[in-house]
């Protein structure tokens, strides 16, 4: 039987401020919707383990602070992540125009190796709102950004009413584990990034 190996996956949800990136987290990880509105201030996490083909994968879900004062914090929470979900309010026009921006920032700031080929993940969220009859945004014209970027995923989803919420995050899920085994196959697993063949020094080479 193949061996059980943890491998933590980083995720990291970027849009606009209020378009529900903290309830699309907590309905997928805690199953439950809160009509509280709660600014995220800096950033959180959550984690959820997931299991594919006997092995077993803790995904580290962070949710960023959607307005500017916070986006200075961004670096640190970019790098070393193995997927990018892009979130806009399907009601907000303003929000779909800003996924450019979000997009942009993140590859500049998270610096993958390949950033042609990075992992992101598009979901048009709060389609329950008014019946749908608020939306502004259609979802082919979604469909059409998301084609222009590189085929990007692409999810509508209700966190409310928790609407394609678990589908979108195995995609997000399969898409980071994709990303993160390459770092899998060339890092070991400690610190010491350098050829185990070669005696080290004792000093940091920070």
């Amino acid at each position: 039987m193949p061996s059980r190996r943890r491998t933590l996956l980083k995720v990291i949800i970027l849009g606009d401020s209020g378009v529900g990136k903290t309830s699309l987290m907590n309905q997928y990880v805690n199953k439950k919707f809160s009509n509280q509105y709660k600014a995220t201030i800096g950033a959180d996490f959550l984690t959820k383990e997931v299991q594919f083909e006997d092995r077993l994968f803790t995904l580290q879900i962070w949710d960023t602070a959607g307005q500017e004062r916070f986006q200075s914090l961004g670096v640190a929470f970019y790098r070393g992540a193995d997927c990018c979900v892009l979130v806009y309010d399907v009601n907000s026009m303003k929000s779909f125009d800003n996924l450019n921006n979000w997009r942009e920032e993140f590859l500049i700031q998270a610096n993958p190796s390949d950033a042609e080929n990075f992992p992101f993940v598009v979901l048009g969220n709060k389609i329950d709102v008014d019946g749908g009859n608020s939306r502004v945004v259609s979802e082919k014209k979604a469909r059409a950004w998301c084609a222009s970027k590189g085929n990007i995923p692409y999810f509508e989803t209700s966190a409310k009413e928790g609407v394609n919420v678990e589908e979108a995050f195995q995609v997000i899920a399969k898409n980071a584990l994709k990303s993160g085994e390459e770092e899998e196959i060339y890092l070991p697993d400690t610190i010491d990034v350098g050829s185990s063949s070669q005696p080290r020094s004792g000093g940091c080479e920070c």
